[in-house]
């Protein structure tokens, strides 16, 4: 269901559920993106026009035998269970699995817990329900299509002009408002993207966003990228807590970079990476160049006692395995939007990593009017984190190349009969070649 704000998303769910559960006995989950957000968004959440708290409504005292706040959860008379949970902690919750799934902002949400979740509720007989406004063309706009496709599912848009949720009159006193508060272009893609449901509106506060739609517009999101005969792949990653890792796999190429996969997942630890990345590397059909592992990999962040660095020099060696120099983050949210205009990606390789690449955005501060420093800390981390330390030394190699094109520079000279030739020595050529092979990129 991809419905305008405030049209009763998370209000039809919840009633949805409430009649599933007395129809079926078993357990019934809530997701949101987060679990921090979780509380306050719908557990806590007053109805405006009622005074009432949304879950008392959905679930009336007469059908709840007990209630939870500390879990969040609501036991129901017939044994049925219905939790609030964040889709940024679904593996860690014990117990059943459930039968009846809500995706709640599901453009939000970390696809991987329907990548999870999926062959519990197929093998289960399970439902799920993902509602969401547009946040760009992302996981949740491939979701809409498929489900639009696919006769055993449903999938609908509802905008602000197609209920009676609001007036014309206050359409336009919305629209208005948000311009006067983010400016006319933010102001109105906001106002598209919430109350009109557009894919195409600008994400606010999105990092890569547009730089993503025109690598499709340009026909740069495509198949078979990846060239045999070209140079090595290079790999760059990153390896956050919870033994979670994402990877991509670059090939340097004449006109840029071929992104040839995107790799994630979560309890790995550090040995079972490397075997992993030899596995993708030989799947693409090439050779290993680089390793690039993030400058904290020296810490232990995996449960063993040799980090991840140790272990990955043991495995591939100096030559290949290095670690990423120390910068901020502006550092490299600049090389990745440098970098991503010259980046042509596999496309169904590297579609969850572009997932993450267009969620990544900065938080807009609605008291202070103004978009957060760094970017928000979310499932989208992980793939961003990942191109951005790779795009950095992708940019080294830029720079690299052109310097030894500017030493050759001036060389060129036009001879009697119109040909080019190169006012340069033997030696000179050489000792440029030599650094083109050693220097690091």
């Amino acid at each position: 269901m991809v419905h305008h704000r405030r049209a009763g998303k998370d209000d039809l769910s919840m009633h949805w559920t409430a009649v599933s559960a007395f129809k079926r006995v078993g357990n019934y989950w809530h997701m949101l993106p987060q679990a921090n957000q979780a509380r306050k968004a719908l557990w806590e959440a007053v109805n405006p026009h009622t005074g009432k708290r949304r879950i008392d409504e959905a679930f009336p005292k007469e059908i709840r035998a007990s209630v939870s706040e500390h879990e969040m959860l609501v036991r129901f008379v017939n044994g049925s269970t219905w939790q609030v949970v964040g889709s940024d902690n679904f593996n860690s919750l014990v117990g059943s699995p459930p039968v009846g799934l809500v995706f709640s902002e599901w453009a939000l949400c970390d696809p991987a817990a329907w990548a999870y979740l999926m062959p519990i509720l197929e093998e289960n007989g399970g439902w799920a329900i993902f509602n969401t406004t547009p946040r760009g063309r992302n996981h949740a706009y491939y979701s809409l299509k498929s489900a639009q496709a696919d006769p055993a599912s449903f999938g609908e848009t509802l905008t602000a002009l197609q209920t009676n949720v609001f007036t014309k009159e206050q359409l336009a006193k919305i629209r208005q408002r948000l311009i006067d508060n983010y400016g006319p272009d933010y102001g109105a893609s906001l106002y598209e993207q919430e109350y009109l449901c557009s894919f195409d509106a600008a994400n606010m506060g999105a990092i890569l966003g547009r730089w993503l739609t025109r690598a499709q517009a340009q026909g740069r999101i495509t198949t078979g990228i990846f060239d045999p005969e070209g140079a090595p792949i290079e790999v760059s990653s990153d390896i956050g807590f919870r033994d979670t890792a994402a990877w991509w796999y670059w090939q340097p190429r004449a006109d840029g970079f071929g992104l040839a996969r995107y790799d994630a997942d979560s309890g790995l630890d550090a040995s079972e990476w490397i075997g992993r990345i030899r596995e993708q590397v030989a799947n693409i059909g090439g050779t290993l160049g680089r390793i690039w592992l993030p400058h904290d990999a020296k810490a232990r962040t995996f449960s063993t006692r040799h980090s991840p660095m140790e272990q990955f020099l043991e495995a591939f060696g100096a030559d290949i395995v290095r670690a990423t120099p120390r910068t901020t983050v502006l550092d490299r949210i600049n090389a990745a939007r440098s970098v991503i205009e010259r980046c042509w990606f596999e496309e169904k390789a590297t579609d969850k990593g572009r997932d993450g690449l267009a969620a990544w955005a900065y938080v807009y501060d609605e008291e202070r009017k103004e978009f957060s420093k760094d970017p928000d800390h979310n499932w989208a981390s992980h793939p961003a984190d990942a191109f951005s330390y790779g795009a950095q030394m992708m940019m080294e190699r830029v720079i690299e190349k052109k310097k030894d094109v500017d030493e050759l520079d001036g060389f060129a000279r036009a001879a009697p009969d119109g040909r080019i030739s190169l006012g340069v020595s033997m030696d000179q050529l050489w000792a440029v070649h030599d650094r083109l092979r050693t220097a690091r990129i």
